[in-house]
């Protein structure tokens, strides 16, 4: 039996058959156009495997503390994070390729700032500016492929081939910047970023359809102002704990994003065009969907940063060894993501979801034994294939449910909301995993110390392993080794963490999403 409104809300607001009859097929050119709308994507795969590679190197120049080099890695998720809706509304109202581009020039300005930081201050600046620069790339693309693929079945192929674009760079940056990083200074990890924006620049007149949402009206900036005044002090109070624990600074700012969460919520009920339409969340394939996936990338976020640490910090590889070793995973990804959707259509979303959330569940669990024996490597690179199999899944169809379950004109809206949740989900694995991952470390390393180390050098070890390696000549025989081993013991605890709350995903996926019919040349199809 098929249940009306959850069947209507994932077509788009029309019967599936009237969907397949009505929209015309996809043809060389929007499969030419989705090439180039893969490139931002790719870009930000490349962007995050090239700077998590050259974060060693990058501590060693730069000299951050703890605190800084989590701000360094996550400030371009939060900021990106934090002006997804604001962009995605923008781009309904101004035009979706018109956003693209002038993202796309602003991106590339702020890699060269970032190439060019001669300051840890100065660098995390410059990510948060390639965050903003970034809010404005994804969900023009995203939107831009609910335009063009106008048949659902073809629109789930389409995004799903986007999504693994993702895991492609990833698979790719290692290599090309392991041998990039080999010869030149870790400023080129962001410079890659210019060849990419060049192209889209140049081919995006040419390949791409303008798409302006009709009757939008004005960007509300109350609105605009309420959102960041909701996530910023959150980032804050998440940055105090990870830094020093709980404190009245770190819970009066997240209390304080709360309230202007209520308010941001009660203003867009209130106004004929929000920046946000709320009226999506009434699918629950849609608000599932979300849920997925921002729980899905926390654990993948903070855990994918300590495996690149472990890789280089404690294994000792180069950068473009542990490049090629993290290769595999992201392959996985790669193909789970192109499957996924071919499987979705014999087979319920959730069902497929929940199965390779499984999967993923057991890579974790095998991570929380890895230890510092010579097969070590071997099992980072089985675990955390598993635990790609399970993201590329879930950014393939869980993305699709959340695109298909807007109207035309509410695409870029819900295309941002998919893009926000996932890089809030990355940033906050990063900082929470990062941060258990740290006091696990500090508990272990209190009792280490004796009258043979300098203050300094106690302060080193005790700040991080990074920390204790940019030291390790100094250090006395064994602090190095006990420092890994306490990372080890933090990353344990994390990915022990991740295991349980991906299993509470997947049942999750399971049970809420079964009536989400195959998708089997048309669209989804819910059932009681």
């Amino acid at each position: 039996m098929t249940a009306p409104c959850d069947s209507l809300s994932l077509s788009g607001g029309l019967p599936a058959e009237h969907r397949e009859r009505r929209s015309p097929r996809a043809g060389a050119r929007e499969w030419t156009g989705l090439a180039l709308l893969a490139l931002p994507t790719l870009l930000l795969g490349l962007d995050l495997t090239l700077l998590h590679l050259a974060l060693p190197a990058l501590a060693l120049d730069l000299r951050p503390t703890s605190a800084q080099a989590l701000w360094i890695v996550d400030a371009y998720g939060f900021m990106i994070a934090g002006f997804l809706v604001t962009m995605g509304t923008l781009g309904d109202r101004i035009g979706r390729r018109k956003l693209l581009m002038i993202g796309a020039a602003a991106f590339g300005v702020a890699s060269v700032m970032a190439a060019s930081s001669t300051s840890a201050t100065q660098l995390i600046a410059a990510r948060a500016v390639l965050g903003v620069a970034g809010a404005t790339l994804m969900p023009s693309t995203l939107a831009l492929i609910s335009n063009m693929f106008l048949q659902p079945h073809q629109r789930a192929l389409a995004i799903g081939l986007w999504a693994t674009m993702f895991a492609l760079g990833m698979a790719a940056g290692p290599v090309v910047g392991g041998v990039l990083l080999a010869h030149h200074g870790w400023g080129v990890a962001f410079l890659v970023a210019l060849p990419v924006v060049g192209l889209l620049l140049v081919a995006a007149p040419f390949l791409l359809p303008e798409y302006r949402a009709p009757q939008q009206g004005r960007l509300d900036l109350p609105s605009v102002a309420l959102s960041l005044l909701a996530l910023l002090p959150v980032v804050y109070g998440v940055k105090q704990i990870a830094k020093g624990g709980i404190c009245i600074d770190a819970v009066g700012a997240l209390f304080g994003g709360l309230v202007f969460a209520l308010l941001f919520i009660r203003r867009q009920r209130q106004l004929s065009h929000p920046l946000i339409d709320l009226g999506l969340f009434a699918s629950r394939a849609f608000s599932v969907a979300l849920v997925v996936l921002l729980v899905g990338l926390v654990g993948v976020g903070g855990t994918m940063l300590l495996v690149t640490q472990y890789l280089q910090l404690v294994a000792g590889l180069s950068p473009l060894a542990a490049g090629l070793w993290m290769g595999p995973p992201a392959l996985a990804m790669l193909v789970a993501g192109v499957t996924a959707p071919l499987l979705a259509r014999r087979i319920r979303p959730g069902h497929v979801m929940a199965g390779a959330l499984g999967l993923s569940v057991v890579g974790y669990l095998m991570l929380s034994q890895l230890d510092r024996t010579p097969d070590g490597i071997a099992l980072v690179t089985a675990s955390f294939s598993l635990v790609y199999l399970g993201l590329g899944t879930i950014a393939a169809l869980g993305t699709d449910l959340v695109v298909g379950a807007a109207p035309p004109d509410k695409a870029g809206s819900a295309s941002a909301l998919s893009e926000t949740v996932q890089e809030l989900g990355l940033a906050v694995g990063i900082a929470t995993l990062g941060s258990l991952t740290t006091a696990v470390y500090r508990l272990r390393m209190t009792d280490q110390f004796d009258g043979a180390m300098t203050q300094d050098l106690q302060r080193a070890v005790s700040d991080s392993l990074a920390g204790a390696t940019s030291v390790a000549n100094a250090l006395p025989a064994g602090v190095l080794e006990q420092a890994q081993a306490a990372f080890i013991a933090g990353l344990n605890a994390a990915a022990a963490t991740s295991a349980v709350s991906i299993a509470i995903l997947a049942v999750l996926a399971a049970v809420t999403l079964r009536h989400v019919g195959v998708v089997a040349g048309d669209a989804p199809t819910a059932r009681a």
